[in-house]
């Protein structure tokens, strides 16, 4: 059983930072795949910034390249989410996505635990 517990999330004006944790309860943590994916009021959830923990690649989806960093702290069990230079645009509820192995993409479909979300606004 994997437990994913989100935390960080705010209100933000334009261009300001956030930094989202989301802090893992796993039986094992030697491969998987984590991602950060979000969903805005009446739009479909969709991938932000991935993990694989084989070879401690990532991914970014081409809107948040640049301004969005994803690590992994392994001394706390977490994966953060540094967000930069944020846009009205980023606003959206931020779940954090788990899956066990390596044979995956980041996208929702592939992901096999949820957490329950933390929301993001970004306004003036």
């Amino acid at each position: 059983q994997v437990q994913l517990v989100e935390s960080g999330g705010g209100l933000v004006q334009p261009g300001g930072s956030l930094r989202l944790s989301c802090a893992i309860s796993a039986f094992s943590l030697d491969y998987f795949g984590i991602g950060w994916f979000r969903q805005a009021p009446g739009k479909e959830r969709e991938a932000v910034s991935c993990y694989r923990s084989s070879d401690d690649s990532t991914y970014y989806a081409d809107s948040v390249k640049g301004r969005f960093t994803i690590s992994r702290d392994n001394s706390k069990n977490t994966v953060n989410l540094q967000m930069s230079s944020l846009k009205p645009e980023d606003t959206a509820v931020y779940y954090c996505g788990f899956r066990y192995g390596n044979s995956w993409t980041c996208s929702v479909v592939d992901m096999e635990y949820w957490g329950k979300g933390t929301p993001v606004t970004v306004s003036s």
